[in-house]
């Protein structure tokens, strides 16, 4: 399994916007700036995040972005989710009818397994934890 780049984008994204003071507006050119993300690209993926309102959109002349949500009640899974859609390893994790394998195959009950654990750490971890663990990398540095 590997990231998307819109998935690592909209994460960095998220996580930059986090560190901000509460309630403050970001102009996406600074994130994309700072992120070294292509700007036209993340402002697909911040539409994605504004729709599942994880990101505020702001109008005007100083408009942007700002979180809708606290960062610590914004889990990881939320943020994917809203750019990807509901994350599966393979597709018949999801759906055993595309599959004529799929009651004994030993290969997706393995990645069925997997895609559980992996889903529940996404659950587990907030946008507020991320930050944390950057910055305490940062000052061991």
């Amino acid at each position: 399994m590997q990231f998307t780049k819109a998935e690592e984008y909209g994460m960095l994204g998220v996580l930059y916007l986090s560190e901000k003071t509460p309630g403050s507006i970001t102009p996406l050119s600074e994130i994309a700036e700072a992120k070294a993300i292509p700007e036209k690209f993340l402002a697909k993926i911040f539409q994605s995040l504004s729709r599942a309102t994880i990101v505020r959109s702001h109008r005007g002349v100083r408009g942007g972005f700002s979180l809708a949500k606290d960062p610590k009640e914004v889990t990881v899974k939320e943020v994917l989710e809203s750019i990807h859609g509901p994350y599966h390893l393979i597709k018949c994790t999801n759906n055993a009818d595309i599959c004529e394998k799929a009651e004994y195959c030993s290969l997706r009950e393995l990645l069925s397994i997997a895609e559980r654990k992996l889903i529940q750490i996404f659950e587990d971890h907030t946008l507020a934890e991320l930050v944390e663990w950057e910055k305490a990398k940062q000052s061991v540095s």
